[in-house]
């Protein structure tokens, strides 16, 4: 259970109100800025333009409460700085590698623990995973030409994007093998049979081989007791089979992954 559904907003070229002065308010209209938004800081104006975003930076605390209500009576979705129980939205700190983002968001809990991890990220993740991603956008109908099969199509880019894969995304050279990639030079498939005998039944503890498995499964078969917090790292269209302790399954078509629980 999540508290919040993560959405990216598209912005750019729209109106969004921004009220408010000071460094906070600073922050916000730079933020709606590099995303190519349109700030508008009469309410009015915004009203009129048909904003749908209204950021609230006021330092004044009952200040901060009439905007709020004022916008959200209007119909706008509403964040007000520093104040999580008036929002309806919250800013993420957000990792930019254009068009890939990441946002590491704490449901207002935290903007340093938010920036932190960010910051964590930033070292492991190569400035070339953007590049990668618009190769892959460019390669879309000849992916569909080579693999004409959804299920195939995406056991094959799951198989080239996996760690050590020839295009695994912490390389800064993979947006420039797409192209031998998809002529067959470098071509891996995900398929068969794997067993992962898990260590502990707490997601924090499986290894990034294990993860990555069970991200990329087709079907998972998994013995009795595997919880569903372990089992959301999944892909949601991924098969799921019920397994007795010790059962075997023959391997299906894809990727094949049993789940083997601990034994105590």
């Amino acid at each position: 259970m999540i508290d919040a559904l993560p959405l990216f907003h598209a912005v750019r070229d729209r109106p969004v109100l921004v009220l408010g002065s000071g460094e906070a308010a600073v922050a916000k209209r730079r933020l709606v800025e590099r995303a190519g938004g349109l700030v508008v800081d009469d309410f009015r104006e915004g009203l009129l333009r048909g904003a749908r975003l209204a950021f609230i930076a006021h330092e004044d605390e009952e200040r901060s409460q009439r905007d709020a209500r004022r916008a959200r009576a209007a119909g706008l979705l509403v964040n007000v700085t520093d104040r999580p129980a008036l929002c309806d939205f919250t800013v993420p700190s957000i990792l930019d590698r254009n068009p890939v983002l990441i946002a590491f968001g704490t449901g207002g809990a935290s903007a340093g623990l938010a920036k932190q991890l960010r910051l964590r990220l930033e070292t492991l993740l190569p400035q070339s995973l953007g590049a990668l991603a618009l190769a892959l956008k460019g390669a879309r109908t000849a992916l569909r030409q080579r693999w004409p099969d959804a299920g195939d199509r995406r056991r094959a880019i799951d198989a080239a994007l996996t760690t050590g894969g020839p295009l695994d995304p912490l390389r800064e050279d993979s947006a420039e093998k797409v192209e031998a990639w998809l002529a067959g030079s470098l071509s891996v498939e995900a398929s068969g049979l794997v067993e992962v005998a898990l260590a502990s039944l707490d997601p924090d503890d499986l290894t990034l081989r294990q993860a990555r498995l069970i991200g990329e499964a087709d079907v998972l078969a998994c013995e009795p007791g595997i919880p569903e917090a372990l089992l959301v790292r999944a892909r949601a269209d991924a098969v799921r089979r019920d397994l007795g302790f010790g059962d075997t399954i023959e391997a299906e078509d894809g990727l094949t992954v049993v789940l083997r629980a601990p034994r105590i």
